[in-house]
């Protein structure tokens, strides 16, 4: 029996144990809390290039995440269900490459990162028994969780979760520490655990994972991944913040990651803010020496040699505005720059691995895209420009930017972004409606999603209810 069902039959066993403990049953599911959404997503991709089709997807999804009252001085347990469908809805003529599993890795029309190829997932996201204090939380079992560089990577229409001991501690206020250990993982299109990441390709332990493009490992790339430890610790002081982490991503990188940022609260609305953030990586003997396969770069640099290597850095600053009148409240504007140095003789020329969200762009890294960022393409540097703005007593929400990419091994290239979410309120209350576009164009160098030259515009229509 999966590990997973093993701690959801546990966690029904406390549940019921600690209900019959309660004052009375009525309190103790009064005291519960039961929550969710609903989404419907719809994903497009066109290609400015005739040769390449263009690819869309369509699900519906749900979740529901009951976590019960305290009992026994602190302990509590969480459980959460996801379904997503596609009702049949999508594109999957034209498959390729059939694999030992059943499934199929190409599709042409297919936008394989919103729910894969399959027409439901259903799965137990999260199960998982707790202890907090306020000064203390510990949590162990599958789960959601979000720090820097290992996170939920919610872009989609499920979340990504983890099987894993997560602890925090709050000697002081706003200065937490931080203790992870993770041993597997279910990806956003998965419907189990599994001990792989986004530089395995689909199919390994017969995972239906896909989302990310830089799948170099095989299905037989030796046993997989023993996870990850990471330790971290974040304090806040007036308008000041920071937060240093160390991850050790087994058998693939060491990491040290750091930000630091100020805002200055001038009593007019009107903040100025700056920010900085560095990264460290290594690890000589990893999972891509031993397969003996690099990154997947245009002009793939360093053949043969596999030691992980890579230093980046970045800078922000920016303003706060504040509201003005009912029609713009409260907004930002920043420009930020990252640079990531290349190291000759080394994986990917000092690329940056991040096991858990290259791919799919949800690293923090000051100018990372919709669609791409530094960990994708790169060493080289960047920089982006970004507003938000909220509208008309913040029922719109409007974000713009423009990144720009120069790599060595990627060229050069850009991206647009715009994004509109409007928010109802009122009896409509929880309700959002999305939609986020981005046009990305490439170098001669650089092929880029669409090819030398051409366009790709990426549409992503959102509907969601929260409850």
């Amino acid at each position: 029996m999966r590990t997973h069902h093993l701690i959801a039959t546990a966690i029904a066993l406390v549940y019921v144990g600690s209900a019959a403990q309660a004052d009375t049953l009525t309190d103790f599911f009064q005291q519960s809390k039961i929550d969710g959404n609903i989404r419907s997503y719809y994903f497009s991709r066109l290609y400015g290039n005739p040769a390449v089709p263009n690819q869309s997807a369509y699900a519906l999804a749900g979740r529901l995440n009951v976590e019960t009252a305290p009992f026994l001085g602190g302990f509590g347990v969480g459980v959460s269900f996801f379904t997503a469908h596609s009702f049949g809805a999508n594109d999957l003529s034209g498959a390729t490459s059939p694999d030992s599993f059943g499934a199929l890795t190409n599709y042409p029309h297919l936008d394989a990162t919103l729910i894969g190829p399959n027409n439901s997932i259903n799965a137990l996201g999260q199960a998982y028994i707790q202890y907090q204090q306020p000064w203390l939380l510990v949590r162990a079992g599958d789960q959601e969780i979000n720090t820097p560089w290992l996170n939920n990577t919610d872009s989609r229409i499920l979340p990504a979760t983890y099987q894993a001991v997560y602890a925090e501690v709050t000697p002081l206020k706003d200065l937490h520490f931080y203790g992870l250990r993770e041993f597997r993982w279910k990806s956003r299109t998965s419907t189990d655990y599994s001990r792989d990441n986004y530089y395995y390709q689909p199919g390994f332990e017969a995972d239906t994972l896909y989302g990310s493009t830089e799948g170099v490992l095989s299905k037989s790339a030796g046993q997989g991944t023993n996870g990850t430890l990471a330790f971290g610790a974040s304090y806040a002081l007036d308008g000041a913040k920071a937060q240093a982490w160390y991850y050790n991503f087994y058998n693939f990188a060491n990491m040290f990651y750091g930000d630091a940022s100020y805002t200055l609260k001038t009593g007019t609305g009107f903040d100025p803010f700056i920010g900085a953030q560095f990264v460290r990586e290594w690890l000589g003997n990893n999972a891509f020496s031993q397969s003996r396969v690099g990154l997947n770069y245009p002009t793939s640099p360093n053949q043969g040699n596999y030691a992980v290597d890579s230093t980046a850095y970045g800078v922000q600053i920016g303003i706060n505005t504040p509201s003005f009148g009912r029609v713009f409240n409260n907004g930002q504007l920043f420009w930020a720059y990252n640079a990531l140095d290349p190291h000759a003789g080394t994986l990917g020329g000092g690329a940056i691995i991040s096991p858990y969200t290259v791919g799919v762009v949800w690293d923090p890294l000051y100018t990372s895209s919709m669609i791409r960022g530094l960990v994708e393409t790169g060493p080289g540097h960047a920089w982006k420009v970004k507003w938000t703005q909220n509208l008309f007593n913040k029922h719109i929400l409007f974000m713009a930017s423009f990144a720009r990419y120069y790599t060595y091994f990627s060229g050069v290239s850009n991206d647009t972004y715009m994004d509109l979410t409007y928010f109802p309120g009122g009896d409509l209350k929880g309700l959002s409606i999305r939609d986020r576009v981005e046009v990305s164009n490439a170098s001669p160098q650089n092929p880029g999603p669409g090819g030398s030259n051409y366009s790709f515009i990426y549409n992503r229509v959102q509907l969601q209810y929260d409850f």
